[in-house]
């Protein structure tokens, strides 16, 4: 077997557009145990869209982008669903900006020697595949594009919305990246890790290269810039795929805001789809009832859902997206507060 027998057969992103969940969705309001968590998710999901003083933050953790969810998050940017996006770098580098340069995602298999996929420069995501070698171009772009700005010291969302820039003008050769998406609506993109993943190594690159005058990201300039989003926005809902990082860097927002003096209400709407356990103390961060007691996220309208996201994701964006109640919304263009 050859490395090109195993790169064939490429995974393809779900569209929301072309498949209707409204009757499974209702279906499974009359249901228990997942079924009811994700229709109640999904009637908690509409209540954000249809409060008109409600910006909603996307949190993405996982792998998720890889595995086929991609286009769901760009279609529910396009459709006025997210307002904000805090991601893990690999969601949006590795595997998004990864598919922008044109490069694929491969089904693959978990019962395979790694040793021999390692052999054949092929990296593993549980059944999926990716080509290294593609992947190490990924890095290098990002270093092409760190070394044509300014050196100075970068938010995440900063260098993110440059690289949106560049796919913009005409170098993506698929033009509907989350990146690029997000960039042309005004929706800003935060990466609080953002040296966990291709970039990294892109950055790293950059930065040996330019010794003396390089970029850095400014991890504090994230938390800033994204508690100032929390500030402005007043009345917030999330939507998070995943925990870990993202989920409570958005979380901590209103603490933040706190310490900073100012009177900000707790997140009003939080929804997170996990298969993370509690019995760690964790939940790959906490559970959202006990974000309560940290004065992050308010339980009236919030739900936990036991499940894999691919599952559960789709189901909820297709049961919006064909409710259309994003048609009538404002759009918030909050990448706008940082523009001079």
């Amino acid at each position: 077997m050859k490395k090109a027998d195993l790169l064939k057969e490429t995974v393809k992103h779900i569209d929301i557009k072309q498949i209707d969940s409204t009757e499974m969705i209702n279906a499974m309001r009359e249901m228990s145990f997942s079924s009811r968590d994700t229709a109640n998710a999904a009637d908690i999901y509409d209540r954000m869209l249809n409060d008109k003083d409600c910006s909603v933050i996307l949190t993405l953790a996982g792998s998720t982008s890889a595995a086929g969810c991609m286009q769901v998050y760009v279609d529910m940017v396009k459709s006025n669903m997210v307002d904000c996006v805090v991601s893990t770098g690999a969601s949006i580098i590795d595997m998004d900006f990864f598919e922008a340069l044109g490069f694929k995602h491969y089904k693959g298999t978990p019962f395979i020697d790694d040793k021999f996929l390692r052999s054949n420069y092929i990296d593993r995501i549980y059944d999926t595949y990716i080509d290294e070698e593609e992947l190490q171009n990924c890095d290098a772009t990002i270093k092409l594009i760190a070394d044509s700005l300014e050196p100075r010291p970068y938010s995440s969302r900063e260098f993110i919305m440059e690289i949106g820039k560049w796919l913009a003008k005409g170098n993506a050769k698929k033009t509907d990246s989350l990146i690029q998406t997000c960039y042309e609506n005004n929706v800003p993109i935060f990466c609080p890790a953002f040296s966990d993943c291709s970039a990294g190594f892109g950055l790293v690159m950059h930065q040996v290269a330019n010794p003396e005058h390089h970029l850095s990201i400014d991890s504090v300039k994230d938390f800033l810039e994204l508690t100032n989003i929390k500030i402005k926005a007043g009345t917030t809902g999330l939507f998070m795929v995943g925990g870990g990082v993202p989920k409570n860097f958005t979380q901590d927002t209103v603490v933040c805001a706190e310490v900073l003096g100012h009177e900000v209400e707790m997140h009003k709407y939080a929804i997170q789809i996990t298969v993370a356990d509690v019995r760690d103390g964790a939940c790959s961060s906490s559970t959202l009832k006990e974000a309560c007691s940290w004065g992050k996220v308010d339980t009236t309208y919030e739900q936990m859902v036991y499940a894999e996201a691919t599952l559960v994701v789709p189901q909820i964006a297709s049961y919006l997206y064909h409710k259309k109640d994003w048609q009538s919304r404002t759009k918030r263009e909050l990448a706008k507060m940082f523009m001079k």
